[in-house]
């Protein structure tokens, strides 16, 4: 899990937040929206915006992000969080613990400590 967290606002262009993923070389940026994860936005999601609309890369990224992501908690075991990314067909999930932002996990994590 990583504690560094790679955040972006929803009113973030879609170049914007590649930049800073780019930048922090990672795939992923929680959208946060008032102290309160409003979405997850992908590598996948800068793809699809910009396969979609030659200008995407000038839209919010609220426009394509995943909205309200699927999360766990700090005590989720290893095999559970890689089986439900391979089940939903995610590559990032948020860490929870209570109300409170606490990290974010990668399938490439879990990969590495299997």
């Amino acid at each position: 899990m990583s504690s560094e967290l790679v955040t972006v606002e929803p009113r973030s262009t879609v170049a914007e937040a590649a930049t800073v993923m780019g930048g922090r070389h990672v795939g992923s940026a929680l959208v946060m929206e008032e102290g309160r994860i409003a979405g997850i936005f992908t590598e996948r999601d800068i793809l699809r915006a910009l396969a979609s609309d030659f200008d995407a890369a000038r839209h919010a990224v609220s426009q394509w992000m995943t909205k309200d992501p699927v999360a766990i908690g700090p005590e989720t075991s290893i095999r559970e969080a890689r089986d439900t990314m391979l089940e939903q067909g995610f590559r990032h999930l948020p860490v929870m613990d209570g109300g409170s932002l606490v990290g974010m996990v990668s399938l490439r994590d879990l990969s590495a400590r299997a």
